[in-house]
């Protein structure tokens, strides 16, 4: 019989409902894998669907798709659930070619790994297979009988990778160590059970706080039947990583203007440093940077109303502070996150170059984890919504605040993350009246009326030759509308000439 199976066998399949899904558990290994879980939960980095009978699911495809969550964060693949959550009876395949699902981790992998696969019958009867995949940040693995080595990247299985795709691999896996590595001079009485609390309501985590470190790898049992943390473990949950983590803290320094100056021109005003868990951090800045922006008007030409918003949009500086924290090399010592935020500019910058398959070309579309414990941690518990959709997610929101596109870049190893704001645009202050007279009158004016108030707010100030760049009508049309909304005390015109064309038109301002 061939891999691809006989095509007279008939699954078994029965479509749950969610309505009908039990919360129980049917694992024995984690407990947030109930079928609600396994047949609607969206499809990411740590869980991965596969019906028998879809396309191509033959046993060394299952198997790539393992290689793939072994090179990169780990993970649960569930074999005889389909996308669409159809529930298959994998005891309707043939015992020859069930057999192969069972050995395919010995058959197609190397080097040895630690998989288990549990055969799980659900209540009403139907065989799945889930395999739960560790992953191992020493080694890289592949097929045993092609060599190929693949990669999990968000929801895709990505492979084969070619020659410098797996050197990068290669490399991210030297820096993974450091995650994984075991603490035993940290002590347990320094960890946040506030945090940790948070993080097992929130996957509905039915053990201990200890079980729940062990069943996420951030921890493991001594000789002496001991917890001991790894690293991932102190970055996230403990109240002061700096002190066992070097510099793992978040900086945040606020100048002046819009350079660096020393000396007697020493222009920082403000420098906090921040040094809790992961979550927390992220919690705290959240609330601290919203308060350090600045507020702006913006004029929303469809209905005429000025609109109070930040400098620069919550979703780009909050995801970029998030991927940071994320994704950084907490190997490289000497570097902490550090924001720079200056009048027209907030920088984000962390140590370690991009992640292995990222580049500053396809940093909008590629996702790739570096810190898979600590990013499936923050997954879950919401802070990444979807692994690195926060890069696209930051050109989305400042597009929308018709800022400029956000700029990475790479230097010395550190990657630095530049958001630009156009606050200096709006420097100039606008009365209170002007403002409500115009949001009153707004309805009443007329197309060549509203171009004329939305360039003035725009650009601060124009003149009457630009005016007539904007605006397909006579001087004479211009300059009627010009002195109606002198009349109405709206706007101010700057020239002691009468008949100046250079006359330079604003907003009023008081």
């Amino acid at each position: 019989m061939e891999e691809g199976g006989d095509a007279g066998v008939v699954c078994v399949e029965k479509f749950m409902k969610k309505e009908n899904i039990t919360k129980k558990s049917i694992s024995k290994f984690d407990s947030i894998l109930d079928l609600d879980y396994l047949c609607f939960e969206r499809e990411s980095q740590y869980l991965e669907r596969k019906g028998y009978g879809e396309e191509d699911i033959k046993p060394t495809k299952i198997a790539n798709e393992i290689i793939g969550m072994l090179n990169s964060g780990g993970g649960v693949l569930v074999f005889g659930i389909s996308n669409e959550g159809l529930i298959q009876d994998l005891k309707s395949i043939d015992s020859n070619l069930l057999d192969q699902y069972r050995k395919l981790v010995h058959d197609f992998i190397k080097p040895s790994a630690n998989i288990i696969l549990e055969e799980t019958t659900l209540e009403t009867g139907e065989l799945i297979f889930i395999y739960h995949v560790s992953p191992d940040h020493e080694r890289v693995f592949c097929r045993s009988d092609n060599e190929n080595i693949y990669i999990r990247i968000y929801d895709s299985n990505k492979g084969p990778l070619n020659r410098d795709q797996v050197r990068k691999l290669e490399y991210d896996k030297e820096i993974r160590k450091f995650e994984e590595e075991l603490r035993s001079d940290f002590n347990m009485q320094d960890i946040d059970m506030d945090i940790l609390d948070q993080y097992k309501n929130k996957i509905n985590f039915l053990g201990s706080s200890e079980e729940l470190l062990i069943a996420r790898n951030l921890a493991k049992r001594n000789e002496r039947n001991e917890i001991v943390c790894k690293n991932s473990a102190i970055l996230l949950f403990a109240k002061d990583p700096d002190s066992y983590i070097s510099n793992a803290f978040v900086r945040y320094v606020r100048y002046d203007g819009k350079d660096r100056k020393v000396g007697e021109d020493f222009n920082v005003i403000k420098d906090e440093s921040f040094r809790a868990s992961i979550p927390k951090t992220i919690e705290v800045l959240k609330k601290f940077i919203y308060a350090s922006l600045r507020d702006y008007y913006y004029l929303d030409i469809e209905s005429g109303k000025f609109l109070k918003i930040s400098e620069y949009p919550q979703e780009a500086w909050l995801e970029g502070i998030v991927n940071s924290l994320c994704h950084r090399s907490y190997n490289i010592k000497g570097n902490c996150v550090y924001i720079k935020h200056f009048d027209d500019r907030f920088e984000i910058s962390n140590s370690g170059p991009l992640p292995s398959q990222v580049t500053i070309e396809n940093i909008r579309t590629e996702r790739y984890s570096r810190n898979p414990r600590i990013a499936r941690v923050l997954f879950e518990m919401g802070y990444v919504r979807e692994l690195n959709e926060g890069v696209p997610r930051i050109y989305e929101s400042m597009k929308k605040s018709m800022l400029e596109n956000p700029e990475y870049s790479v230097v010395s190893d550190t990657v630095k993350l530049l958001l630009k704001n156009n606050v200096a645009e709006h420097e100039l202050s606008i009365s209170e009246n002007t403002i409500n007279k115009i949001e009153r009158e707004w309805k009443n004016y007329n197309d060549n009326q509203r171009k004329i108030i939305t360039s003035l707010f725009k650009n601060q100030h124009s003149t009457l030759s630009q005016f007539q760049d904007l605006l397909s009508i006579s001087d004479q049309a211009i300059r009627v509308h010009l002195n109606y909304f002198l009349s109405e005390n709206l706007i101010e015109r700057n020239s002691a000439k009468i008949r100046d064309k250079d006359a330079i038109y604003t907003l009023k301002k008081t």
